[in-house]
C-alpha cells in the first residue's frame, strides 16, 4: 500500500468497532488468534466499510442499495495518495490541496467512494458524474448526512452511456485532475465467469450471488470491457485538451496496456505515465495523460495555489 495510506498497518478492530457498534457483530477470530470479518459476506464488508469511513474520514451515514459495488476502502484510497504524488511531481514536492482542486470521477457510483476520500484526505473539491441515475440518487442520499461535503462534492448525470466526457462538462470548466474505475469486463457472462472464480478462490465453489465486493452490470461490464472504455476515454479527452490538467484511469488488467498505450499516441499526448499500484497479491496500474507542457503545468498549479485558477485554452463545451 501506499506509505500514507491509513490503512497500511491493517485495521484496528477495536477502534472500529467503538466508532462503529454494528461492526461487533461480524467479527470473527483467524487461526492466528486475530479479530478479522468473513470478507465473503457482504453485509460485514459493508459494516467494515462503515466503520472505516466513519472512523477515518468523518464520514456519516454511508451506504448502499443491494447489487451495487461495496469498494475495498484501502485500494480506493492509494489511487487517491497516487494522484497527489503526481500533482507533487509537477509542485516541486508538495501536495496540492485545498478546494481550489477540483477533480472529475468518472464512473462515482453509488458509494461515492472517491470523491468521500478525497476530501477528507486532501480537502479536493470534486465533480462525481455516472450515466446510472438510482447510483446517483444514493450518492445523493449519502450527501444529505454529510451536508458539509455536500457543499464540496456536486453530482452530474451523463445521460449517453457510450460516452465519457462528451455532452458532460459545462462551459469554462476546468480540472485539476480527472479519474475513473473503469468496468473491467466485456460481457455478463465474462462477469459472471469472473465472480465464480472468486468463490473458488474463497474455498466456496457453487455460492450463488455477487460477491462482497461484485457490483451491478454498469459497474462491472460494458461493450469491449476496460480496453474500449478506455481507449474512448482517451479520445474524448484529446476533443478537452486544455479542460483536465491529468486525465487518470484505473488499468486492472496488464494485457489492456499495449492497446492503450497505442490510443495515447493517435491522441498526440504530451506526456504519459504508468503509475503501479499493489494491494496485496492483486497488480494494477494508473494511466495517466496530459495534453499540457510541463511549464503550462506548474502554472496552472502555482495558479490554483494563489488562487487564480487558468481559464480554459477555448476549446468547445464537450
Amino acid at each position: 500500500m501506499h506509505p500514507r495510506n491509513q490503512h497500511a498497518d491493517g485495521y484496528d478492530f477495536t477502534a472500529l468497532c467503538a466508532s462503529s457498534a454494528g461492526l461487533a457483530k461480524y467479527l470473527k477470530t483467524t487461526p492466528a488468534g486475530t479479530p478479522s470479518i468473513d470478507f465473503a459476506n457482504p453485509a460485514a464488508v459493508k459494516a467494515l466499510n462503515r466503520a472505516l469511513l466513519i472512523h477515518h474520514y468523518g464520514v456519516h451515514g454511508w451506504d448502499i442499495p443491494a447489487g451495487y459495488l461495496c469498494p475495498p476502502i484501502p485500494g480506493r484510497a492509494d489511487y487517491l495518495h497516487a494522484l497527489a504524488d503526481l500533482l507533487a511531481e509537477e509542485y516541486d514536492g508538495v501536495f496540492p490541496r485545498g478546494p481550489q482542486m477540483r477533480v472529475l470521477d468518472i464512473g462515482t457510483g453509488a458509494s461515492l467512494v472517491y470523491p468521500l476520500l478525497g476530501l477528507a484526505e486532501y480537502d479536493w473539491s470534486f465533480l462525481g458524474a455516472d450515466t446510472d441515475q438510482a447510483a446517483l440518487a444514493n450518492a445523493a442520499r449519502i450527501l444529505t448526512k454529510n451536508p458539509a461535503s455536500g457543499k464540496r462534492i456536486e453530482l452530474r448525470h451523463q445521460p449517453v452511456a457510450a460516452n465519457v466526457f462528451d455532452g458532460l462538462l459545462r462551459s469554462g470548466e476546468t480540472f485539476t485532475l480527472a479519474m475513473c474505475n473503469p468496468p473491467f469486463h466485456g460481457s455478463p457472462g465474462e462477469a459472471a465467469s469472473a465472480n465464480r472464480r472468486k468463490w473458488n478462490q474463497l474455498g466456496k465453489p457453487g455460492a450463488k450471488g455477487q460477491l462482497n465486493f461484485g457490483g451491478g452490470d454498469l459497474e462491472l461490464w460494458c461493450p469491449g470491457g476496460e480496453r474500449q472504455f478506455v481507449q474512448t476515454m482517451i479520445e474524448q479527452s484529446a476533443r478537452i485538451p486544455k479542460r483536465v490538467l491529468w486525465f487518470t484511469t484505473l488499468l486492472s488488467k496488464a494485457d489492456n496496456l499495449p492497446a492503450v498505450q497505442a490510443a495515447l499516441q493517435r491522441a498526440h499526448v504530451i506526456d504519459t505515465k504508468v503509475l503501479p499500484m499493489a494491494q496485496g497479491q492483486k497488480q494494477s496500474r494508473i494511466v495517466a495523460w496530459t495534453f499540457c507542457p510541463r511549464r503550462i503545468r506548474r502554472a496552472w498549479l502555482r495558479d490554483l495555489v494563489a488562487g487564480n485558477p487558468l481559464e480554459p485554452a477555448g476549446e468547445p463545451a464537450a
